[in-house]
Parts: structure tokens; C-alpha cells; sequence
């Protein structure tokens, strides 16, 4: 995907015409970018969504409906919130939806604000989301600052071993591995070794 940008991005993928004029309108109006297909087949087109992103997607349209494009994403590895919009009241459509992960399930006609409502909160997933790859992305760019014989002091420390017991297993002295272990704090930018454990848990899992 591509990086985020400053102004969102909504795609509309609806087969009104006029629905996606009209959506068009009130979100440009709101500063995001718009983007508006007329099918699902030509929303799946495209080589890659942009980061900071929501789809508004109908669940009725001729061909490959809005939920087996919700399905066809998924399998893609595509994640991007979607917000379902409908003429009709389906609840095991709008079930279906929601356990796959949608954002909403509103039906037409809704009101402007209940739509930019919904927008917003698909928007801030993905930047609460965007920001937690950062993290992991400096977590990373620090970790690999380690030389190898600091990385292997790293493992020994969260681990809770003394200094002592650590120079003994790698057979340096103690004051060698007072260095190396505040190298590694100051690499890592961490002041607490709770702070560090934790660090280095959320990169392991991350990986």
C-alpha cells in the first residue's frame, strides 16, 4: 500500500450514478479525496488502495455484489474499512457485514452526518492502526542499531538475569557487560527494563 498521505482518501463503489455524485460531493466538500467506481470489478482494478483509506460500498449491484467484494479484499489481504450502504433492510446481510469486520451498515436514505460519522471512524482505525506500524517500524530501525554481542546481552537482561550470571555465560568480565547492557538501553531509547520487555515483546509479535 502506499504511504499515508495528509487528506484521506474514500473510495465509492456504487452502480447509482447519482448516489455517487452526490457522496462525492459532501465528502470533497469536507476536504477528503474521492474516488467513485461503478462496480466492484472495477473497484478490484486497482493495483493498490492508498493507506489512509475507507471504502463506501453498496451491497446490491448487478454481477459481483458489495459482500462478496468485502470477501474477494479479504482474501487479498486488503484491509481497509468498509462502510455498507443499502436500499434494503437485510439483517443477514447486515450481520454478515459486521462480522466480517465492516465499520457500518447504514440503509437509504441515511442522513449526511450519520455517513461522515461512520467515515470518521473507519478513518481513525486506520490511523490508530498506521500509527502502531510506525512504532513497530522505529522499534525496529533501533533494534537493529545492536551489534550482535548486544542483542545477545538484550535476550539475558529481559530475561532477568543479573550481570554477573551474564558475563559468566558469555565469559566477559562484569564491567563489559554493564557497558553492553547500557548501550542497549540507550539504542533502544528506553530508561526502565519493564519499558524494554514489553518493547521487544510487541516486536516479536509484530514479526
Amino acid at each position: 500500500m502506499n504511504p499515508v498521505t495528509t487528506s484521506p482518501t474514500v473510495y465509492i463503489v456504487d452502480d447509482d450514478i447519482s448516489i455517487r455524485e452526490s457522496l462525492s460531493s459532501l465528502i470533497r466538500a469536507e476536504g477528503m479525496a474521492v474516488e467513485v467506481f461503478a462496480s466492484p470489478l472495477d473497484f478490484l482494478s486497482l493495483d493498490q488502495l492508498r493507506e489512509f483509506s475507507c471504502v463506501v460500498l453498496d451491497v446490491r449491484m448487478p454481477g459481483l455484489d458489495g459482500l462478496s467484494l468485502q470477501d474477494e479484499l479479504a482474501r487479498r489481504g486488503w484491509q481497509v474499512p468498509i462502510i455498507f450502504i443499502t436500499g434494503h433492510g437485510d439483517v443477514p446481510d447486515a450481520v454478515r457485514a459486521m462480522k466480517a469486520g465492516a465499520i457500518d451498515f447504514l440503509k437509504k436514505p441515511f442522513e449526511d452526518f450519520t455517513l461522515m460519522r461512520a467515515i470518521t471512524l473507519a478513518l481513525s482505525r486506520v490511523s490508530s492502526e498506521f500509527d502502531k506500524k510506525l512504532e513497530i517500524a522505529e522499534l525496529q530501525a533501533r533494534y537493529n542499531l545492536l551489534t550482535p554481542r548486544e542483542k545477545e546481552v538484550l535476550v539475558m537482561v529481559i530475561q532477568g538475569r543479573p550481570n554477573k550470571v551474564i558475563a559468566i555465560e558469555l565469559g566477559v568480565s562484569e564491567s563489559t557487560i554493564k557497558v553492553h547492557r547500557h548501550n542497549v538501553m540507550s539504542k533502544m531509547r528506553f530508561r526502565s527494563l519493564p519499558e524494554l520487555a514489553l518493547a521487544i515483546q510487541c516486536l516479536k509479535q509484530a514479526i
